[in-house]
Order: C-alpha cells, then structure tokens, then sequence
C-alpha cells in the first residue's frame, strides 16, 4: 500500500504507526509513532506541496502548473501553512549537551549557565 492509499483510507482522520519494518534488515520496531506534519496533509495538499518545492517555490509557475491565478495559489500556501507547526531550525542545546561542553572544557561555566538560563 503507498502513502495515498493510506491517506484515502483513513479520510483526514488522525491515525497512529504502531509497527515500522526495516525494509531488507527483518528489524521491526513497535510502539507508537507519530506522523511527520506533511505526511499528515491530505493527498491533494501533499501533491501541492511537493509541486511548489519542484517549483522552487516559484507561484508563477504553479499557476502555470495548476492553471489557477496567484491569489488561488497564495491562498492555498497559507490554508497548508496554517495547518503546519513551525519548525525549530536552531533550537537551544539540551542540558546534557551543555553540561558535555562543559565538562570536556569547550565552554567555562558561565558559558553554561548562561547557555542553560536561555534553554528555559
């Protein structure tokens, strides 16, 4: 079964991965595992998406592609937006990766509180 399937199956309806098989290795791993946001679009939003990144995010080819004008396209871009988090592309260290650095003298200790007092 491919991902559209699977999305027409479960209609827009939140689901959970319980079991991922490791294809060619016989490792199945089980628990509960959640969706990456754009796997959790609809097909028809997922298709867009992917067409803008072909696009390189050019709206007027993607006006071309899906013959609609730039205010169909724009608005389309934020409905999908909307329904994405955003993502973290710098976050703060973690505590132990602060503490790590500490130890191993990359950074002095006021480095580290300061690096810990900004994480929280």
């Amino acid at each position: 079964m491919d991902w559209q399937e699977l999305t027409n199956l479960t209609r827009g309806r939140p689901f959970a991965v319980e079991r991922v098989r490791l294809v060619g290795s016989g490792v199945v791993i089980e628990g509960e595992f959640e969706l990456p946001q754009l796997a959790q679009l609809g097909v028809e939003d997922q298709v867009f998406v992917t067409a803008f990144v072909r696009c390189h995010g050019s709206i007027k080819e993607m006006e071309r592609i899906f013959g609609v004008s730039y205010p169909t396209i724009k608005s389309r871009l934020n409905r999908i937006s909307q329904m994405l988090d955003f993502v973290e592309t710098d976050p703060a260290p973690s505590r132990a990766d602060v503490i790590d650095r500490l130890r191993r003298g990359d950074i002095n200790a006021q480095q580290a509180l300061s690096e810990l007092e900004a994480g929280t």
